[in-house]
């Protein structure tokens, strides 16, 4: 079930829309039937792309980590009974 984009040629209106079996696609606009398929560009997941993400993800998590362990203790000090 591919998701295909799509440009009207009465309105000029573009939108995705999800085609499934012998679906006719109308604009979700002015629902015209008279449209243009765009050539949509793929995305593409390099392994280096992947790399530097988990990287940043990791950075991002031991910040978010002392941050908290950081505001849990100074909650812990200002609670001491």
């Amino acid at each position: 079930m591919p998701i295909y984009e799509y440009r009207c040629r009465e309105c000029s209106h573009e939108f995705e829309l999800l085609v499934r079996g012998p679906m006719t696609p109308a604009c979700a606009s002015c629902g015209s039937a008279e449209l243009d398929r765009l050539i949509s560009l793929p995305r593409v997941h390099s392994d280096a792309r992947k790399e530097r993400s988990l990287a940043a993800a990791k950075k991002r998590d031991v910040k978010l980590g002392s941050e908290r362990t950081r505001a849990q203790r100074e909650y812990e000090l200002s609670h001491n009974d």
